[in-house]
């Protein structure tokens, strides 16, 4: 019953992280920095001083989708976050050219990251139905489901990887908004409020990630509850 109750908890909090994440971010979106800067300018300002001159950044469509493709070098910058000029904007274009930086230093853990992303990928494709196939058959074909786990642990493994990527790279940010002075003091608060929600949106999906496996483990070894 305590693993049932765990995973409620955790699906909870992660709806609440969410909902708080998407209130800062509205609240932060309404203070404009002192400076004028958009989160283009600040993002191509961030790259130049840490001597990258080979990534690009553009605006994709949506909300929150802002990212760093490792792959044709680029920062995806939402609409909002590439034309915005508030402390939301300047927070989350720098966070992602963390992530740039992170690239051009050969940071272990994004390189590590980056490495499971092809296995991760594939194996997510058909961890689920591998899982409920498993869990039907769990008396007569246990070994299916034991596939199933070591599959999804692949995902839980990437899920705790990806933690420190994250951190640092807000680290690497704030850090550069502060000591170059693109942020006041009060806006650098705020800049890195709106990034540490948006960091324990990725530590409640490990933990969640986690808890499904603990399950299903549960589930393999005979302890249902």
């Amino acid at each position: 019953m305590g693993i049932y109750v765990l995973m409620i908890v955790l699906m909870l909090a992660g709806w609440l992280v969410q909902m708080r994440l998407k209130s800062k971010f509205t609240k932060y979106s309404q203070t404009p920095l002192a400076n004028g800067m958009s989160g283009k300018e600040i993002a191509e300002r961030m790259l130049h001083d840490n001597n990258i001159n080979d990534v690009r950044v553009i605006s994709v469509e949506g909300q929150l989708t802002d990212h760093y493709n490792p792959a044709d070098k680029t920062v995806n910058l939402s609409h909002d976050v590439y034309y915005g000029r508030n402390a939301a904007a300047a927070a989350v274009s720098a966070h992602e050219c963390g992530h740039a930086v992170q690239h051009a230093t050969a940071y272990s853990m994004l390189q590590l990251r980056s490495a499971l992303v092809p296995i991760v990928s594939v194996s997510s494709r058909w961890t689920m139905w591998v899982l409920l196939a498993g869990v039907l058959l769990v008396n007569t074909f246990p070994s299916l489901l034991l596939v199933g786990i070591i599959m999804f642990a692949a995902t839980t493994v990437f899920s705790f990887i990806t933690l420190p990527v994250e951190f640092d790279a807000s680290k690497r940010a704030l850090v550069w908004l502060d000591t170059k002075g693109i942020t006041t003091q009060a806006e650098h608060a705020l800049s890195k409020d709106a990034l540490w929600w948006a960091a324990m949106t990725y530590v409640v999906a490990a933990l969640s990630s986690l808890a499904t496996l603990m399950y299903y483990i549960m589930i393999y070894m005979g302890r249902r509850d």
